[in-house]
């Protein structure tokens, strides 16, 4: 193949020829050598960042810095692997395309010139019928925008990863803000580093809950057995809450056009709640009622009660409800939004090879356990493993779970007591008769009955306070604290407790172990065990509806293996998952009239027909001032016909793509 011509690249697999399938070389190199050229970069860069930590960190520190591997490799392998992705990216992206776009300039300009009849090409013919201004280089403008804004992206998140790892080898640790990014730290529900009861030396235990909302998911997430009736509502509801926003939108570009100034954030608020009675009501028994405008009421009523699954004696599927459960079930709605979590947890974890033995996906109740190894004793297990629990909790199951989580502090609450009880009558028990051993055997010697009396008195009083050797305050009663149970001042009293409680046995026997005292230690160390595992369990009352991903991780505190492994996982499994927290007064900005081209849309029609079918029956005769306009419309009738015309017109949109 002569050199002047350039290759089919979808024709022509190689690894070396320019402008192949799979190649590293492009025709815009010119003979280049981009090796030589990307080790110039690369060491420039690596000089200047080594030269920096050498000059701003003191000399011991440099020595202790890192006793695994010099730092001079790590850093050098961090920026040359940056470096090569971005570069192979860019050349992906923006050489190979840009030339395959002038190969085919060039084929078309060669076509033009042959000496032979030669049909034009219909992208010519119609420039020529509609002229540049109707038929332009749009379509090309925004491939060549959004090659250039996943490019940036791309580069971005390279450099991103770079300043991640670079910080982490200058700390030389691993905390919360290293193992979820700075865009992520809002999922937090909680995340804590403690060191491994077997093992506290060299072994971290790490418990990770990550809580997206049902706002943030990018798709819906429903339980099973949700009924047909309330996936429908919702469905209405986006769509009310569609037009809405298009209505708004429409008036606020008016304003612009008479040249007025546009709707701040609230103002666009308030127009929203003005237009909802235009779209809806409240009255559920007339049929005739505006929330009966897209679906029906009789509809409404045949689906009452329906869920996931019909009994095989009362199926029939002539029936309208049969009818209208299998339209939701072949849109798959209700299992769509859970699908996808799991599809994203699992291929994520594939592809970062961190395998799992155990993937148990209970798909009726919404929940999903995936662990490293089948066992779950902590004696055989290795010191690198993760167990991951994904769940979708509803407002129904967070209440329940409040419940039994309040009975559960209310136990522990109980049998910490009846410990301290014990341990309390022990000692008096072995107090000598007349001994002086503390403060109580002072005031019963010293003090008469009546200061006795008035003491009894003070301790049995129900609004004093709560005394005990501790001495420690209870905020439970305010108004924040009764709905969102932080239970602090409880947990700090319990584990405050348990220690004087130890304190008070070694006081009392030193290092002597009678049989009392090793019953009492193990009954206050039991206790201790099972509260801290309680403790580190996350509050159901700080949870919000939606999707939760609880992470338990154990990692070796000199490798963390797993831990930077999953700490890729979770930000690639939350960017796939969830759009993010966003405000809206980032997101007020509106396109200006004048920026947008009416000749976007490309139609030999004079007047081109389209309107919204459910839009236009919500209209009631007024312009966006609240004005009448003198237009005319028919009452809202309880349902819409949706039957065609005997010959409907051509190029009318039907309106039901938004449901």
């Amino acid at each position: 193949m002569p050199l002047t011509q350039f290759p089919k690249s979808p024709n022509k697999v190689h690894p070396t020829l320019p402008n192949a399938v799979g190649s590293r070389e492009s025709y815009a190199q010119e003979g280049r050598d981009k090796v030589a050229e990307g080790k110039i970069i690369l060491d420039e860069t690596f000089d200047k960042v080594l030269n920096h930590i050498q000059t701003k960190l003191p000399e011991e520190v440099l020595r202790e810095l890192d006793v695994m591997g010099g730092l001079k490799e790590k850093l050098y392998n961090y920026i040359n692997q940056t470096y090569v992705n971005m570069f192979n990216r860019y050349t992906v992206t923006m050489e190979d395309e840009f030339m395959k776009k002038i190969r085919e300039f060039v084929d078309k300009e060669e076509t033009k010139g042959l000496a032979r009849y030669t049909p034009k090409e219909i992208v010519e013919i119609l420039d020529k019928v509609g002229g540049a201004d109707k038929f332009h280089t749009g379509e090309i403008e925004k491939s060549i925008v959004n090659m250039y804004g996943h490019l940036q992206g791309h580069i971005q998140r390279g450099v991103n990863d770079l300043e991640t790892e670079t910080n982490s080898i200058l700390r030389q640790k691993t905390d919360v803000g290293a193992f979820v990014r700075g865009e992520n730290a809002y999922a937090i529900l909680k995340c804590v580093f403690k060191d491994n009861d077997l093992r506290p030396k060299y072994v971290d235990d790490v418990k990770l809950s990550i809580n997206i909302l049902e706002s943030e998911l990018i798709s819906p997430m429903y339980h099973y057995q949700v009924t047909v009736e309330s996936i429908m509502k919702d469905t209405i509801q986006k769509h009310i809450q569609d037009l809405m926003e298009k209505q708004v939108q429409q008036f606020n570009d008016d304003l612009v056009d008479k040249g007025k100034n546009e709707l701040s954030s609230s103002e666009k608020m308030f127009e929203k709640v003005k237009r909802i009675e235009h779209f809806t009501d409240d009255d559920k028994d007339d049929e005739k009622s505006k929330r009966y405008t897209i679906l029906a009421k009789k509809f409404l009523d045949k689906i009452e009660g329906l869920r996931a699954e019909i009994d095989v004696e009362e199926m029939d599927p002539l029936n309208i409800r049969e009818n209208i459960k299998f339209i939701i079930d072949e849109e798959n709605i209700r299992n769509r939004g859970y699908n996808t979590c799991v599809n994203s947890i699992t291929s994520i974890l594939d592809t970062s090879k961190l395998g799992y033995q155990v993937c148990d996906n209970m798909k009726n109740a919404r929940i999903c356990k995936i662990r490293e190894y089948e066992d779950t004793d902590k004696l055989i297990l290795p010191d690198e493993r993760y167990a991951i629990r994904m769940a979708f909790y509803d407002q129904n199951q967070l209440k329940e779970a409040k419940k039994e989580y309040d009975k559960q502090v209310n136990a522990f609450t109980t049998e910490v007591s009846m410990a301290w009880d014990v341990v309390h009558a022990y000692y008096e028990s072995k107090k000598r008769f007349r001994s002086l051993q503390d403060f109580n055997d002072l005031s019963n010697r010293l003090m008469g009955k009546e200061w006795k009396r008035q003491k009894n008195a003070y301790e049995q009083d129900p609004d004093g306070v709560m005394w005990n050797e501790l001495g420690e305050m209870y905020n439970e009663n305010s108004f924040v604290e009764k709905n969102n149970r932080t239970y602090e001042d409880r947990f700090k009293n319990i584990k405050n407790k348990l220690i004087y409680l130890k304190a008070k046995l070694h006081k009392m026997h030193g290092y002597q172990h009678p049989v009392e005292r090793v019953i009492l230690d193990e009954r206050v160390s039991f206790l201790e065990g099972r509260f801290n595992d309680f403790a580190h369990l996350v509050n159901p009352h700080h949870i919000q509806p939606g999707l939760i991903l609880d992470i338990d991780i154990t990692t070796i505190k000199r490798k963390r293996f797993i831990l930077k492994s999953m700490a890729n996982c979770l930000n690639e499994f939350l960017y796939g998952v969830s759009k993010g927290f966003a405000d809206a007064a980032f997101a007020t900005y509106s396109r200006r009239r004048s920026t947008v081209r009416a000749d976007i849309d490309q139609s030999f029609l004079s007047d081109e027909v389209g309107e919204d079918l459910f839009e236009s029956a919500y209209k009631t005769g007024q312009d966006a001032e609240g004005e009448s306009n003198g237009i005319e419309l028919p009452e809202i009738t309880g349902s819409i016909n949706l039957t065609p015309a005997q010959k409907p017109a051509k190029k009318r949109s039907s309106g039901l793509k938004e449901l």
